[in-house]
């Protein structure tokens, strides 16, 4: 497992890593280089400085880990709702996940031929993946092997990488995640997507 030293939120062993293009605008996170783990409460503390759109990302977040097929779904430690999982466990140390910012959220080690298949990796948002793909912050491995299906979803083979909707109720919609939950469930331990 590569160890996260990027800069974003949560578990620096996670294997859910989702990339989104800014950071939470607080203070304690401006200028942030690796990822930090969220105490309890912190994300209520987001929602109420940050707004609604924050909590949105969170909440979308934590319904997709909550049907997310074994063996990606991060451990739900007793919690008997997603809202629960939420409040009790994202992105907090020991949950699995990350939420990773901008363009320094791409660690590049694990773009490389020892890529860590353990690890599934989702950038939140069309546009912010063709931004990182136009400025040429992704490799050029990447550029050639990630293989749009339509206009919100794609997919790079070996890099277990996806792109999906924003996290947002109406852009990654639960219709939305439960296609993003299938194109997980094509891509058991080790076997390639497409």
């Amino acid at each position: 497992m590569t160890l996260l030293l990027q800069p974003g939120l949560g578990d620096s062993e996670a294997r859910l890593r989702l990339y989104v293009a800014k950071a939470p605008p607080m203070a304690e996170f401006a200028g942030l280089n690796t990822c930090l783990a969220l105490l309890p409460g912190q994300i209520d503390q987001i929602y109420q400085h940050c707004g609604n759109g924050w909590r949105k990302v969170f909440n979308v977040y934590a319904k997709l880990v909550w049907a997310l097929p074994a063996p990606w779904q991060p451990d739900l430690q007793g919690a008997q709702s997603w809202q629960q999982w939420r409040d009790r466990v994202l992105l907090q140390a020991g949950s699995g996940t990350a939420l990773l910012f901008g363009a320094n959220g791409f660690d590049q080690d694990w773009f490389g031929a020892d890529a860590d298949i353990q690890t599934l990796h989702i950038i939140a948002g069309r546009q912010h993946a063709r931004d990182l793909l136009a400025q040429g912050l992704l490799p050029e491995t990447l550029t050639g092997g990630l293989v749009w299906l339509d206009e919100e979803f794609a997919v790079a083979k070996k890099l277990r990488l996806l792109v999906c909707p924003y996290l947002d109720y109406r852009q990654l919609s639960d219709i939305k995640i439960a296609r993003l939950v299938q194109l997980v469930r094509q891509w058991p331990d080790g076997v390639d997507l497409l």
